[in-house]
């Protein structure tokens, strides 16, 4: 039995999880039990949004704080999908609309049409977009399938007329992840050409969300060559509130620990911490 400072019992409201699938607090663990168990039913369904990337780590870095650069990942980074599936269960109404403009691979595609909902991604790279269509053939039925559109986000948004109940992603974490050298990849430019295309993107997103409506993107911190921290996340919010959307909601999607215990020492050798979680950032457009 919990008890509180009082010696009072704690008594959960178990029905907060049949309501909202996961509690609505700004603290989301991914490490919970009910959570692994929704992550696992979606990835036995065959989703393997990794297929398709071919990743580059630009560090730019000496190699005695490369770790930082990484933020602890180790391999291709992969959308949760239970994640996907909560964030669309509490800001999207059923059947919506959703636009991606950094689509990446299939998860959040596969989860919308799944779902109900109607998904529209853009990726830059040709491979991926075919991996995705292949993957979502696998697992939806053929009149259930996410669009996925192949090209610039800055430049394929402009041909989009129709508007959208939600817009959700997760965008390149500046050149983290440098996914090609293709011209309109935002991933491997410099940060001060990066955030300026960043911000286009963002702007033209947003003009075709419909009024009040939410926008959700997955962040998370980055350092730069010296290794200090380049402000992303406010850099993020400053984008959104640009083009007269209003910053609502934050949470932080707490990771489990994985291997970052093992990296712990070497990072503290320059005062440096192990990051184990994102920023779930959540705009409305009044």
């Amino acid at each position: 039995m919990e008890v509180d400072l009082f010696g009072n019992e704690i008594v959960k409201d178990v029905l907060l999880r049949d309501k909202f699938m996961e509690p609505p607090f700004s603290i989301l663990d991914t490490k919970s039990g009910n959570w692994q168990n929704r992550k696992r039913q979606w990835i036995n369904r065959g989703l393997r949004s990794e297929v398709g990337r071919d990743v580059q780590y630009k560090y730019g870095f000496d190699k005695k704080i490369m770790d930082d650069k990484r933020l602890d990942i180790e391999r291709v980074s992969i959308f949760d999908p239970a994640l996907t599936e909560v964030l669309y269960h509490w800001f999207c109404d059923n059947q919506g609309e959703i636009l991606d403009p950094f689509a990446g691979g299939s998860v959040r595609g596969i989860v919308a049409n799944y779902l109900g909902y109607k998904y529209t991604g853009i990726d830059i790279r040709q491979e991926q977009v075919d991996s995705n269509r292949e993957q979502a053939l696998d697992i939806l039925p053929i009149e259930k399938q996410p669009q996925w559109y192949v090209g610039d986000s800055n430049e394929v948004l402009n041909g989009f007329d129709k508007q959208f109940d939600f817009v959700f992603s997760c965008p390149p974490y500046a050149d983290l992840e440098v996914y090609s050298d293709l011209p309109g990849d935002i991933s491997n430019k410099p940060y001060k050409q990066f955030l300026e295309l960043y911000e286009s993107i963002i702007e033209k997103s947003c003009k075709l969300l419909k009024t009040g409506c939410y926008a959700c993107f997955v962040v998370g911190e980055i350092r730069d060559k010296a290794g200090y921290l380049v402000g992303f996340i406010p850099d993020t919010i400053r984008a959104f509130e640009k083009c007269g959307m209003k910053f609502y909601n934050e949470a932080i999607l707490l990771n489990p620990v994985a291997s970052a215990g093992l990296r712990a020492s070497g990072n503290m050798k320059t005062e440096k911490l192990v990051k184990i979680h994102q920023n779930v950032l959540v705009f409305k457009k009044p």
